[in-house]
């Protein structure tokens, strides 16, 4: 096969339904200014390869001290396993305890990272 030159081919793509971008129209009351104050923090730990239950005293210590807050005392509560988010339904966090609700368990050594949020 002989040396052709590059001849770039244009991308198609199918889709069965219209895409939609939904845009958010800023209206003039929206514009006000709601200064507070977000505080985030996490709680780091690598997996075992055996457990599904985790408390504070699992996490990382290089990261520091580290608690699993009260849900209630939180707006936002984010989960992930490997850097994945996790759906709601794969865990259960109570104040100190983060439990995982899978059938199977997080490979060792695998970055389990519970965020949480406060507005």
């Amino acid at each position: 096969m002989k040396n052709q030159p590059y001849v770039p081919r244009k991308a198609t793509a199918y889709f069965s339904q219209p895409l939609i971008i939904p845009l958010t129209i800023n209206k003039p009351e929206s514009k006000v200014l709601n200064h507070r104050e977000v505080i985030t923090s996490e709680f780091f730990v690598l997996s075992d390869g055996e457990k599904k239950v985790y408390i504070d005293r699992d996490a990382i210590v290089e990261y520091g001290i580290q608690h699993i807050v009260n849900p209630i005392s939180v707006s936002y509560m984010n989960l992930f396993i490997n850097g994945v988010l996790q759906p709601k339904v794969n865990y259960r966090v109570t104040e100190g305890r983060l439990v995982l609700l899978t059938e199977d368990v997080p490979a060792k050594g695998c970055p389990i990272i519970l965020q949480m949020i406060q507005i």
